[in-house]
């Protein structure tokens, strides 16, 4: 009796067999990505353009997201000060404690902190909303009446989130200031013409620069992750949930990557 179809497969080439079908998962999620990523680039160079449905975007991206950003940025001023100033006590160094609150919120917090409010907002709201639309087959309807939803849906969304970012880190960074002045005043009486001259004194152009180049990477990352989470999510009501709770997740992680990066290369351009 032939005893060749009673042996089991080996348990290693199971594993190989499991690993093989991992890794094509993961190489053809990563081409849908950059086929998601390519076409932006490409819908937004030619007409139609959607400047009602940006600015509607930009509103909502933008002015809803003023009170828990102003909130946020304010507290932050205060407990970082609150934080920092033991430790220049220490040494009798109270004095520099604005230059070192300006270096810090400018540098990394400001942009950093807005982000990830914004992650949580933003990214989760274009999930959940453009999941929703798929579930509910509103994006097919419109790809049927000859619309073309990827123009009116992402590309809105995605600039919206591009441009108002850095507008909220630029808000952000004057709350925490604030913040950081009033905590400074209360405990050194110091001005707030003193407070801001020794800010301002403190920081580059550079600072400057880095600040915004890494506020246009966060917003681009939390628009497009939250719409292509949304603008694929599954079917039923189960994707709509896992697509909000991807788009905060991913961009987060994103974020921190994105935030190491950028400070590596301005880092190697301060040493030049």
């Amino acid at each position: 009796m032939d005893q060749s179809n009673n042996k089991k497969t080996p348990p290693t080439r199971t594993r190989k067999y499991v690993f093989s079908r991992r890794a094509d998962r993961i190489f053809l999620e990563l081409s849908y990505i950059y086929a998601f990523v390519a076409r932006f680039f490409r819908e937004v160079l030619f007409p139609p353009y959607e400047f009602k449905e940006v600015i509607k975007q930009c509103y909502e991206v933008g002015v809803r997201s003023l009170p828990l950003i102003s909130v946020t940025g304010f507290i932050i001023g205060i407990v970082f000060t609150n934080q920092s100033r033991p430790s220049l006590a220490d040494f009798g160094a109270t004095s520099l404690l604005p230059a070192l609150i300006s270096v810090a919120i400018v540098r990394a917090m400001g942009p950093l902190v807005t982000a990830i409010i914004a992650a949580g907002r933003v990214g989760s709201s274009i999930g959940a909303e453009l999941g929703s639309m798929r579930v509910t087959e509103q994006i097919d309807a419109m790809e049927v009446s000859a619309t073309n939803p990827y123009k009116f849906l992402v590309v809105s969304r995605v600039l919206a989130t591009t441009f108002m970012i850095p507008a909220l880190t630029m808000y952000t960074t004057l709350v925490s200031l604030l913040g950081g002045y009033l905590n400074v005043h209360q405990n050194e009486l110091t001005t707030l013409t003193t407070f801001f001259t020794q800010v301002f004194d403190a920081i580059t152009f550079l600072d400057i620069i880095s600040s915004s180049v890494k506020s246009v990477l966060f917003g681009f990352t939390i628009g497009m992750v939250g719409c292509y989470k949304g603008y694929n999510s599954s079917k039923g009501t189960e994707g709509v949930g896992k697509a909000a709770n991807s788009s905060v997740v991913t961009a987060m992680f994103l974020i921190f990557i994105e935030e190491l990066l950028v400070m590596q290369v301005i880092n190697a351009i301060r040493v030049l």
